[in-house]
């Protein structure tokens, strides 16, 4: 069996949880099934990390569409027109789409992973322009694939509501978190503490997202602002700045005590588990989730959690994370201030039994049932 696998999507650094899930399931997937061919449709700017991922797996070949992917345009043209070439000519059983977003025409059966339905929620996270071709493109996808993947059941439930195919079309698939967010707590403490910043070396509440505006990073600013006089902590925000980051730092700029909030747009993997390690609570404030992969990493890594109801948030945490209900700033920060006030032995046994929970996610069962639900689509189960 041959998996064409449409990665055109994936911009190293730039797509948030969707590359976190594509990486980890196809090094899974290769690891697992050494006898099932994947063909790796690459961009530009993904070939070398993925050739990184994968070269030393003898089954996976790797195809370069060479064109700029940054230029979202331009990958849409050229997903819609070469990459349907590319397929029948590589004679591909199935095509998986990882991204949203698939062929209008294939020359083999599709199936697509839709994450979520963020953009019909949130419309207000995209451009005018960018959002109709989402929709356009999504919808498309939707009706074009034989099978639709997706990351929870509160996601399953989105997508039939919004696209109006059959629900034995849809398949839920957790994700997980990388046991690697559970080791090496010496070696975290080194690289945040290394952070040059005059701030970092104070304890820190963390929190991971782009900003959105459905992330609510700006109410988090604020229930942090109602509470600088009573914890010691800096707030530390890591992602990039997207449709939100005027409304996230109109709310800096009102908080007392905005010299605590340190911003980084990008973190290593390495630097990323260290941060999530080294930090005494973890606040995620979205609004929206189709999974809430930083809820589960956070999770393994040790660090208590304060979240939302939202989305498919309670299917990650169930009974293992603290909830803000409602997502309001009085309410975020009275749960920061309750979790930071926890002592030390009701902490411990939380993270324990936090990171057990984690535990029952893995990327190999990830893998297992998505191809699954490829070889259902090619026929061949």
């Amino acid at each position: 069996m041959r998996i064409g696998v449409n990665t055109l999507f994936f911009i190293p650094g730039e797509v948030g949880g969707t590359e976190t899930y594509l990486r980890n399931t196809l090094r899974c997937m290769a690891k697992l099934y050494p006898e099932i061919g994947l063909v790796l449709f690459s961009n530009r700017e993904n070939h070398p990390v993925l050739k990184s991922d994968l070269s030393s797996f003898c089954q996976v070949e790797f195809q370069l569409l060479n064109f700029p992917a940054g230029n979202r345009y331009m990958r849409i043209i050229r997903e819609q027109t070469e990459l349907p070439v590319r397929v029948c000519r590589a004679r591909i059983d199935v095509l998986w789409s990882p991204g949203y977003t698939a062929p209008f025409f294939s020359p083999c059966p599709q199936v697509t992973t839709i994450h979520d339905m963020q953009y019909r929620r949130h419309p207000e996270d995209l451009s005018l322009l960018a959002r109709l071709a989402t929709h356009v493109l999504v919808t498309a996808a939707a009706r074009r694939s034989c099978r639709i993947i997706t990351q929870s059941e509160f996601s399953k439930k989105e997508i039939l509501r919004f696209t109006g195919v059959p629900s034995h079309k849809v398949y839920p698939i957790l994700l997980a978190a990388s046991p690697e967010f559970a080791e090496d707590p010496e070696i975290s403490n080194a690289v945040v503490h290394n952070y040059d910043d005059p701030h970092s070396k104070k304890p820190y509440i963390l929190s991971v997202a782009n900003s959105y505006p459905h992330k609510n990073l700006h109410t988090l600013v604020e229930a942090f602002g109602k509470i600088t006089d009573r914890c010691s902590h800096n707030l530390v925000l890591i992602g990039l700045p997207r449709m939100g980051e005027k409304k996230l730092q109109d709310s800096i700029n009102r908080i007392p005590g905005k010299n605590r909030i340190i911003r980084i747009d990008r973190a290593s993997t390495e630097e990323l588990i260290a941060w999530y390690r080294s930090a005494d609570l973890f606040v995620f404030p979205s609004l929206y989730e189709g999974f809430g992969l930083p809820v589960l990493e956070a999770m393994m890594a040790g660090t208590p959690v304060v979240t939302t109801k939202m989305g498919s948030i309670p299917e990650v945490g169930g009974e293992h994370v603290v909830y803000a209900d409602p997502p309001d700033a009085r309410t975020i920060a009275g749960r920061i201030l309750e979790v930071l006030d926890w002592e030390r032995t009701r902490r411990h046994s939380w993270v324990a039994a936090a990171r057990a929970h984690a535990s029952k996610f893995t990327w190999e069962e990830t893998a297992r049932k998505t191809l699954e639900v490829l070889r259902r689509g090619a026929g061949k189960s």
